[in-house]
């Protein structure tokens, strides 16, 4: 790409970033039009002799599933991991495909084939949120299967890539998406072919990514992740168990998150696969990077300061119920107030037994 096809960044100086745009201010990562067409835009520019076809039916069955049009699937109704965090990731990585492809030797190119399954996973390597409305009629909200999301979300993908012609990726396509996750250790993926693992590590750069530089990633964590983990088991296990006691705990514990787990993964497991996106931006720059930083160091500034008021952005929720992000908070709240409940109960009744127990 030269400096002409270089994708513009705007400065702070020339206008803030919006909260539903993307690290350049120029594409409107909550609107499946725009991100479709840079996505498309980046496509043919790299791949002048391929169709484009097969991801555009891909980006139009996602607004369909997500959005809760599809008549065997609820909406996407997990706030953080909402279709502007998938849209976001897909806009990463497309930039990352393609400065991967500019900066390798041509044998050691993806090619357009593989391309374009990895556009099609991004879009859906998060689809495992969604309750399907028979087999997860029990399930109150889709963040119940954040421990198992990558995997459902692999086992939708088998079953779609056939669909639009891309059914030769189906065998290895939910070992590539477990990138993106933490259900099973990176050193346990086995690809036979090199090219795979590549796709793998794009995905997963490009997800981490786009979250850490999201505009808003720091409330978002506070606000919107922190119910998700509740209800996902993630956050606790009992009302004196917890990795993280609140939206404001999870939030503390995020600058050791990036250095014991972001980080580590983008550095080494990804192998700093996040550079490639230098060779899609003016003048080498690499603005993920540099919101990532910005967001940290104002965690850290804040931190230091306790000036909590800080976080005061309220960023659009892309969910398709308006009250999606309410009825989130609510479940959640029931389940911390069932957890003390129980732990009350259980008192109780050994209190019963012994009159003598005190609680430790």
């Amino acid at each position: 790409m030269n400096s002409q096809d270089a994708e513009p960044i705007e400065t702070d100086a020339q206008q803030e970033r919006r909260s539903d745009h993307d690290v350049t201010n120029t594409v409107q990562v909550s609107s499946p039009r725009e991100v479709r067409g840079a996505v498309r835009d980046l496509f043919e520019a790299a791949y002048p002799r391929t169709s484009f076809d097969p991801v555009w039916l891909a980006f139009h069955d996602f607004e369909r599933y997500f959005e809760g049009l599809d008549p065997d699937y609820h909406g996407v109704d997990t706030s953080y991991h909402d279709i502007q965090h998938t849209l976001d990731m897909t806009l990463a990585v497309v930039r990352l495909l393609v400065g991967y492809e500019q900066s390798v030797e041509a044998t050691d190119r993806l090619g357009a084939d593989r391309a374009r399954f990895a556009l099609v996973s991004a879009l859906f390597h998060d689809f495992g949120y969604l309750r399907h409305r028979e087999r997860d009629r029990d399930a109150a909200n889709g963040a119940e299967f954040t421990l198992s999301h990558v995997t459902r979300s692999g086992l939708f993908l088998e079953r779609y890539l056939p669909q639009i012609g891309l059914a030769g990726f189906a065998p290895v396509a939910s070992r590539v998406l477990h990138f993106t996750g933490y259900e099973m250790s990176l050193d346990d993926i086995e690809l036979d072919d090199p090219k795979d693992s590549v796709v793998g590590h794009l995905l997963g750069t490009g997800d981490l990514i786009a979250q850490l530089a999201d505009r808003c990633y720091l409330e978002k964590c506070r606000d919107r992740l922190y119910p998700e983990f509740v209800l996902g088991n993630v956050a606790a296990s009992s009302a004196t168990q917890a990795n993280y006691w609140s939206g404001m705990d999870l939030l503390l514990k995020t600058v050791s998150f990036y250095q014991k787990s972001a980080q580590q993964r983008l550095e080494q497991s990804f192998n700093r696969a996040y550079r490639y996106a230098e060779a899609v931006f003016a003048g080498g720059e690499n603005p993920y990077i540099a919101f990532i930083r910005r967001n940290l160091s104002f965690l850290m500034t804040i931190k230091e300061k306790q000036d909590w008021d800080k976080l005061r952005r309220r960023p659009p929720c892309t969910l398709p119920d308006p009250d999606g992000e309410a009825r989130l908070i609510a479940l959640a709240m029931r389940k911390l107030r069932g957890f003390s409940d129980t732990e009350r109960e259980n008192s109780a009744r050994l209190r019963a037994l012994d009159p003598g127990y005190t609680p430790v």
